[in-house]
């Protein structure tokens, strides 16, 4: 029989009102951990890579600075902070990766430094039940209440993220998202690459559109049409490219869950948890791929709640509270659904604390331009 443990910050009901990740944490799982602020952090000043590459440059895009509405006046999960709509202004150019990190991206880190992640220091994180063999489930006795369908696995972290056997290159999953990464693993890479985790305005700039450099890596891909990208840049739409989840020929523009959550996915995109990146067209007029669904991405600012006064004065490169306990995350994930967790939408935003790791959690980093870019 599954022990149920209560989630410290409790999960809120209703249709829209609850995540397919929730607010798990680490301590949700009592007795399991040693506290994060014991691991050893020096990692954080190990030398910068020298250089990134000419591949891995090739895969980021520029966008040039500007401003934009950041939010929404039509929020739909009220608790999460998604409006009021606010104008921001970014004052400053940036590149952003083109896909989201993935594992062939972070085993370069690993074999590099010898970073060890902090699912490993701690020897376990969270697993989606679907992800695991029957076997496996009936052996684990814990689980969150509210969030049953996430499992503490031991032995999980970022090269086996369902546990002992999972290999992802073995399972041909070089290029799918590195998950199984804390807000601290994230950090660690972004900053050994030369670049940074995204703000959250950074990132919901990217993901509207905005921003886009002629010759600078932008799409021209013919299915995003003209007429969206005016439609996003003037309305705020739901998704990177509108308000319609689907091409016009009802084929799938993000890895999102079809179904009823969280017991049956029946993969109309063609998948059933992490795709490889790159699977889908790009979904954002500038050439960026993934930055909904597939898996969530951490991004650098500390939980808050915008306010009214923010929308009457306006913004400019914003990057959140100096503090807090949870860190952002934006885009949604393969598990997101309608019915149980909307957040695959640009204003969508939650949270988790900085040393927690999931099976569907990664990032993508961005890169400051010199001051005349």
């Amino acid at each position: 029989m599954i022990l149920l443990l209560y989630i410290l910050v409790g999960v809120s009901k209703g249709e829209e009102g609850s995540c397919c990740t929730a607010d798990l944490s680490r301590e949700s799982v009592v007795g399991k951990i040693e506290k994060s602020e014991n691991l050893d952090r020096s990692f954080f000043y190990a030398e910068k890579k020298k250089n990134a590459g000419a591949a891995l440059e090739k895969r980021r895009v520029r966008l040039n600075a500007g401003e934009f509405r950041m939010g929404s006046d039509r929020p739909k999960i009220l608790g999460d902070g998604e409006g009021p709509s606010r104008l921001v202004r970014l004052s400053r150019g940036f590149e952003i990766d083109m896909y989201e990190t993935t594992n062939e991206d972070f085993a370069e880190f690993i074999k590099v430094t010898g970073y060890e992640t902090e699912s490993e220091r701690f020897g376990w994180s969270f697993v989606f039940h679907l992800e695991l063999t029957e076997a496996i489930r009936n052996r684990i006795d814990q689980a969150v209440l509210g969030t049953e369908w996430w499992l503490p696995v031991n032995g999980s972290y970022w090269k086996e993220p369902q546990g002992p056997g999972s290999n992802v290159f073995k399972r041909g999953l070089g290029n799918a998202p590195v998950v199984q990464v804390s807000w601290n693993d994230a950090l660690a890479y972004c900053h050994w690459i030369g670049g940074r985790l995204p703000t959250e305005a950074e990132w919901e700039y990217a993901a509207r559109g905005y921003g886009g450099a002629a010759g600078h890596n932008s799409s021209t891909h013919d299915e995003y049409t003209k007429e969206e990208k005016k439609y996003n840049l003037q309305n705020n739409a739901l998704f990177p490219w509108g308000n319609d989840l689907l091409f016009h020929n009802n084929s799938h523009r993000a890895n999102i869950w079809q179904g009823d959550f969280p017991t049956l996915n029946t993969r109309q995109d063609g998948f059933a948890f992490v795709s490889p990146v790159g699977s889908f067209p790009p979904q954002t007029s500038t050439g960026i791929h993934d930055i909904i669904g597939n898996v969530w991405e951490w991004v650098n600012d500390w939980w808050y709640l915008p306010t009214e006064n923010d929308a009457i004065f306006g913004l400019t490169d914003p990057k959140g509270p100096a503090s807090g306990t949870e860190k952002l995350k934006k885009g949604g994930s393969f598990l997101c659904h309608r019915s149980y967790c909307y957040r695959y939408r640009v204003a969508a935003r939650h949270k988790n604390t900085p040393d927690s790791a999931t099976s569907n959690n990664g990032f993508r980093c961005v890169y400051d331009l010199p001051p005349h870019l």
